[in-house]
């Protein structure tokens, strides 16, 4: 569980999707217990507090009720035994959101937790309220699934220092990447075997495989999509791709890297909360 600072404490709610073949999922609840429900889905390779930490605050401090399970293999929750699948994920998370009080939500997704969200939107719509897509994709296209070979290639060999390489080159922007200072660029490329979540090779794998393009025509709630510009993992075409298959998406760009959260925190946060309150989610 994850303890997030300047937010109510928050509590573990062991829920698993019957006959889902997933591990029960670690799951940070925090906010104001009536609040309006928000739902957050993180990317592969990261977990919710990678992801999330500074905006989970700033959600419970304007109101909200949110729920932010960890992938199997993310935070404290076990490796799954085998291949991940995007129904039985975007199902799981749902059931958290469920069993933790929420009836209706907003899915905030980041990178393949934008497909997530989606599926989940798909599957469940007298659930999900709103969507907010941040340097998402519907499909993998051949430089993405490059990089993501590139990954599990590096993991399977037990290369982390490789892995830290390729993680900052494909999640930095040129221009953040180079600006760090010699201390900021050792840490960002720390061998330590311990800081890749253990379900990366699953996550990332399943980043190959999604498909959510039949999914989106169907959606018909309140989204947001965010372009991040400067990505060198999933450039802004799969956004722009996002925004005009959703029908009445609004669509907004930020000047960054795959990581809005970590090169502008405040802009991404923004963006986020002011789509929240226009819709009243």
């Amino acid at each position: 569980m994850t303890n997030i600072p300047n937010a109510p404490a928050p509590d573990r709610i062991p829920a698993q999707t019957p006959g889902s073949g997933l591990p029960r999922l670690s799951t940070t609840v925090a906010g104001a217990p009536d609040g309006p429900g928000i739902l957050l889905a993180h990317g592969a390779t990261g977990s919710v507090r990678s992801n999330y930490e500074e905006l989970i605050p700033v959600l419970a401090a304007s109101g909200h009720r949110i729920v932010a399970p960890d992938y199997p293999g993310s935070g404290d929750t076990p490796r799954a035994d085998g291949p991940l699948t995007l129904d039985a994920l975007a199902d799981a998370l749902v059931a958290e959101a469920v069993a933790a009080g929420l009836d209706t939500f907003t899915l905030i997704g980041f990178s393949m937790g934008t497909a997530v969200s989606v599926r989940a939107a798909a599957r469940h719509p007298e659930r999900v309220r709103g969507l907010v897509l941040t340097a998402g994709l519907a499909r993998a296209d051949a430089r993405s699934t490059l990089w993501v070979d590139l990954w599990l290639r590096l993991l399977e060999r037990g290369d982390y220092a490789g892995f830290a390489q390729v993680r900052a080159l494909s999640g930095l922007s040129t221009e953040y990447l180079n600006a760090l200072s010699p201390e900021q660029l050792t840490a960002a490329l720390d061998p330590d075997p311990s800081l890749p979540p253990r379900g990366s090779a699953e996550q990332a794998a399943l980043v190959q495989t999604l498909d959510t393009t039949a999914d989106l025509p169907g959606i018909a709630v309140p989204t947001l999509v965010i372009a991040t510009t400067l990505d060198p993992l999933l450039h802004p075409h799969h956004s722009r791709y996002l925004a005009d298959h959703i029908p009445g998406a609004a669509y907004a760009e930020i000047a960054t890297g795959h990581l809005p959260m970590l090169e502008r925190p405040e802009e991404w946060r923004a963006l986020v909360g002011d789509f929240l309150a226009e819709h009243g989610l």
